[in-house]
């Protein structure tokens, strides 16, 4: 027997009465792929990703052992290498995947099987169901070919996925050898094929997860060290009432599947309170997807959006979905929402009211399950040619969070600053030195406006830390144009008491001083007792903490 002679006619059967299925005289199935498709989903939602895996590489490893067995019984094959090549023709029959084998000119640098997937139905259905991956999730596909080689070779052989439609590549391609082959990689790989009782998988994720929560706190503590003041659970530096306010409201809304509409200057972190809004929400554990809507040129947008099929425009070789399809079950980010030309904004109108796509030349359209966030740095209610359409923006703006500029939160300048100033030093290692700020350049630091906002802010410090020469940030170390604010009043650009006016320089010569009140009452030539009731007065009022 040759793979040329099987043929599907001639081996599925059916009983006339129904009920029986018969292929290669076993009986057999025929199992909706969507149903598979939802029934792979509970897994994955109820056990977690790395579990689910697990369960689904082990399910595909035993089929692929039991077809190999049947064709050996079915079959007298001219040799071994037809018996194994059969195992590639009968994934196709069964409608799994359509195989591309790959044949190397090279023998001794080929791996024991190479092949490229087209159609791969588990790819299909992990998309619809959960969105892009950031892996591969062809995981039975990968269990059926691990089991059909290792029966017909004789020896365990591990497959492995390099590319997967699942996460966004353009094929699914397939990679296996032996464990000795894959050397110090055979480990990772073969972790997904021990029979492990569901809750030793279990107890492994909980342990991981108990590892990451430890790390989270350990960040945590040290952020609120080295940055002064209260540090909320998203890792944000919250010193200022204002960005209080900002996290406060974005954590009362989370919760709901409200839309957001994100505004404030460029560079103030509106993508920080999206990332929060969708951490503190019920699909965290969906997919977090963003896009620059101001960055994709006019004519690629749509199918960035919305995906397309094959053949829909010149270069669309096969389907593919769009982002909102790959945000299913999470959040889609769309950022720079206002530069959405007008055709795109009827369309995008039309996706949040009937919560359903249409990829770009089909016919048909397809249910989305995506709360949006989006941002804006552009005044989107302004008149005149090119403004933005109102009905969108009042869709959009179901809830507004302003992010407010630096300069309207100066209390956070310096605590940011110094969180920038320790992340460098830890990123660069050795080759900084600096600990801290001196007292005069964090008095520039305070006097500058940051147009570019937070953004600016840690640019400029990186800056700072690289060229400084001593264990201090100086003056001289910092850009020219904030070096240049030297000559500008402190003087808040909102109207302040002289009392608060006070009280913000008292604290930032404090910080300054990484809290030392000897020498930050020493610079403001006044008495340690006087220093001492002012910051007690601050604590009570709540704009000062003592760890800070």
């Amino acid at each position: 027997m040759r793979i040329e002679d099987l043929d599907l006619h001639e081996l599925l059967r059916a009983d006339p009465r129904g009920g029986l299925l018969e292929f290669v005289g076993e009986r057999a199935l025929i199992i909706d792929a969507v149903a598979l498709g939802l029934w792979r989903a509970e897994i994955v939602h109820s056990l977690g990703m790395d579990a689910a895996r697990g369960i689904m590489t082990r399910f595909g490893y035993a089929h692929g052992w039991r077809v190999a067995e049947t064709l050996r019984e079915a079959f007298a094959w001219d040799d071994v290498h037809q018996w194994q090549l059969a195992g590639a023709r009968f994934h196709t029959l069964q409608g799994m995947v359509r195989i591309e084998l790959i044949e190397r000119e090279d023998a001794s640098a080929a791996a024991f099987a190479e092949s490229i997937w087209h159609d791969s139905f588990e790819a299909e259905q992990h998309l619809l169901h959960h969105g892009r991956a950031d892996q591969p999730v062809c995981w039975s596909l990968c269990g059926y070919v691990s089991g059909y080689l290792s029966r017909t070779s004789g020896r365990e052989i591990l497959c492995v996925e390099r590319q997967c439609v699942g996460r966004g590549d353009p094929v699914c391609e397939l990679v296996g050898k032996s464990k000795e082959e894959w050397g110090d990689e055979a480990a990772e790989h073969a972790a997904f094929y021990r029979r492990e009782q569901i809750d030793d998988v279990l107890g492994s994720v909980a342990a991981r997860l108990r590892r990451a929560d430890a790390r989270l706190r350990s960040h945590r503590r040290r952020l609120a060290q080295v940055a002064g003041g209260e540090v909320d659970d998203a890792g944000i530096v919250l010193h200022s009432s204002e960005m209080r306010h900002v996290v406060d409201l974005a954590r009362r809304v989370a919760p709901v599947d409200s839309t957001v509409l994100i505004t404030g200057e460029s560079g103030v972190g509106k993508e920080r309170i999206a990332r929060l809004i969708h951490d503190s929400s019920p699909r965290m554990a969906g997919p977090f997807v963003a896009v620059n809507c101001g960055a994709i040129s006019e004519t690629l947008l749509e199918s960035e959006l919305f995906g397309h099929v094959r053949g829909a425009f010149t270069g669309a070789t096969s389907d593919r979905a769009g982002l909102f399809e790959a945000a299913n079950g999470g959040t889609l980010f769309l950022d720079e929402v206002g530069e959405l030309p007008p055709a795109m904004q009827v369309k995008l109108l039309r996706a949040l009211q009937e919560r359903e796509v249409r990829r770009v030349g089909d016919n048909r359209s397809r249910k989305i399950d995506v709360r949006i966030v989006a941002a804006t740095n552009r005044e989107l209610r302004a008149a005149g040619p090119g403004a933005f359409r109102e009905d969108l923006y009042y869709r959009l703006r179901v809830v507004e969070i302003r992010v407010p500029p630096l300069r309207e939160r100066k209390d956070d300048i310096l605590p940011l600053a110094r969180y920038f100033l320790d992340n460098t030093a830890r990123r660069l290692g050795e080759a900084v030195r600096c600990t801290g700020f001196s007292a005069q350049a964090a008095d520039q630091l305070l006097r500058h406006d940051w147009p570019g906002n937070v953004r600016e802010l840690e640019n400029a410090v990186e800056r700072a830390v690289v060229v400084a020469t001593g264990q201090r940030v100086e003056p001289e170390d910092l850009p020219e144009e904030v070096r240049a604010a030297r000559t500008r009043p402190i003087g808040p650009p909102r109207g302040q008491s002289l009392a608060e006016v006070e009280r913000e320089h008292i604290l930032a010569v404090l910080a300054a001083h990484d809290g030392n009140r000897g020498q930050t009452a020493e610079q403001l030539g006044i008495g340690s007792a006087t220093l001492y009731r002012k910051l007690k007065r601050y604590e009570e009022e709540g704009h000062f903490h003592p760890s800070a």
